[in-house]
C-alpha cells in the first residue's frame, strides 16, 4: 500500500495499549469516496462522504417525470460527475456507488420489481447498467430502505441495533434492522408495511389485497380525507402548513393516522421487537402530534414486553437527499473489504 492510503496517527483506539506502542496506523480517509444517488420521479439527488462518512459534496437535479430510464441514468451519471469534480476528485476515487430507485429490487436477478404505475426502472437491472459505466462497484436497493440506511448510520437510529425505519409519505415503506444488517427477505420483498391489511372489507387497493395502511395512512389518503376542508386541490405543504397552525381539522386526521399506525406496529413489535422505531417521511414533519397517538396506540396494542419500543422522529432530511445519503452509507457498510476497494482505485488507470 502506499503512504496515500495509510497514514499514522497519536491516537490509539484500545486503552489496554502499553505505553511502547508508536505510531498507529490508519485509513486514511481521504482516500477515496463513497457515493449514493437516490431516483425519486421527478428529481435525483447525489452524495459523497469520504471513507470516514465525512460529507464532502451534496446536490440534486429536476428529472421530467415522463424520463426514460436511460435519461434518468444519465443525469446521474453527471450529477456524480459534478459532485467529484467539485470535490477536486474523479472516478478513480470510487469505491463504489449506492443508487436508490422505487420498487423492490429482486437478489437473484437484481431485477427491479413494479412500484409506482409507470416507474421507468421496471424491468431493468440498475446495477449492471450503472455497472457498464463505472469502474466502482455498484450496490442498489429501494429507496425507503436507503433513508433507513442513513438514519442508522448517521441519524436518529446510530446506537441502535433493532431497528425499524417507516417513511409515511406518498407510499409507505419500512426499513428493518435485526442485529445491525439490513433485512431484505428471501428475495428482497421485505419492508412493504403499507401493504399490511388494517381492514379486510376495506377498498380495494391496486396490489390486489384490501384495507392497506397505505389507504388510510400514506399522504394522499390523509389529503383526501382533508378534501372538504383544505380543497381538493391541497398538497403537502398545504398539509403541513395547516398542521404547524394548530388547524384542529387536519390536527385531527393526523392523530387518526398515529392511531391506526400504532396499531399496526404493536403486532409488528409483538413479532420481531424492535428496540426503536423511526417515523420519517414527510408526515413525520408532525412531530408529536403525530407521534403521540402512535404511541399510546402501540402500548395500548402490544403485549408487555415489547410496548415500552422508542418511537423517534428522523432526524435527516426526507426523501432523495435521505437516499443519497443512504446510498453513500450502503457503500462503507457493504462494499466488501476496504482495503481490496481501495486497492482497485489505485490499480484503474489513468
Amino acid at each position: 500500500m502506499t503512504n496515500r492510503l495509510i497514514v499514522e496517527h497519536d491516537e490509539h483506539p484500545d486503552p489496554g495499549v502499553d505505553g511502547r506502542a508508536r505510531g498507529f496506523l490508519a485509513v486514511n480517509p481521504t482516500a477515496g469516496s463513497a457515493a449514493g444517488l437516490d431516483f425519486t420521479l421527478r428529481h435525483v439527488w447525489g452524495h459523497l462522504t469520504d471513507l470516514a462518512g465525512t460529507p464532502v459534496a451534496d446536490a440534486g437535479r429536476a428529472v421530467p417525470a415522463d424520463s426514460t430510464w436511460q435519461q434518468r441514468l444519465a443525469v446521474g451519471l453527471d450529477l456524480l460527475d459534478t459532485l467529484l469534480e467539485d470535490a477536486g476528485q474523479d472516478r478513480r476515487r470510487l469505491i463504489g456507488v449506492g443508487v436508490g430507485v422505487p420498487g423492490q429490487i429482486e437478489l437473484g436477478t437484481g431485477v427491479v420489481g413494479p412500484s409506482l404505475p409507470g416507474q421507468a426502472w421496471a424491468g431493468v437491472n440498475v446495477a449492471e447498467e450503472f455497472g457498464k459505466r463505472l469502474t466502482a462497484p455498484v450496490l442498489v436497493e429501494n429507496n425507503t430502505r436507503l433513508e433507513a440506511v442513513a438514519e442508522v448510520a448517521w441519524g436518529a437510529g446510530r446506537d441502535a441495533k433493532h431497528v425499524f425505519y417507516i417513511g409515511l409519505s406518498s407510499g409507505i415503506g419500512t426499513g428493518l434492522f435485526f442485529d445491525g444488517k439490513l433485512h431484505r427477505g428471501a428475495w428482497g420483498g421485505a419492508g412493504e408495511l403499507g401493504h399490511v391489511s388494517v381492514d379486510f372489507d376495506g377498498p380495494a387497493c391496486p396490489c390486489g389485497n384490501r384495507g392497506c395502511l397505505v389507504q388510510y395512512a400514506a399522504i394522499p389518503a390523509v389529503l383526501h380525507a382533508l378534501r372538504v376542508h383544505l380543497g381538493p386541490d391541497a398538497t403537502t405543504e398545504d398539509l403541513q402548513a395547516a398542521v404547524a397552525t394548530g388547524d384542529r381539522a387536519c390536527l385531527g386526521v393526523i392523530a387518526d393516522v398515529g392511531q391506526i399506525v400504532g396499531r399496526v406496529l404493536a403486532n409488528l413489535c409483538n413479532l420481531l421487537n424492535p428496540e426503536r422505531i423511526i417515523i420519517g417521511g414527510e408526515l413525520s414533519r408532525a412531530g408529536d402530534r403525530l407521534l403521540d397517538p402512535m404511541r399510546a396506540s402501540l402500548r395500548r396494542h402490544a403485549m408487555t414486553p415489547v410496548r415500552d419500543v422508542d418511537i423517534v422522529a428522523a432526524q435527516l432530511d426526507l426523501g432523495a437527499r435521505a437516499g443519497a445519503r443512504g446510498g453513500a452509507a450502503l457503500v462503507l457498510r457493504e462494499a466488501g473489504s476496504l482495503a481490496a476497494a481501495l486497492l482497485a482505485t489505485e490499480r484503474t488507470p489513468v
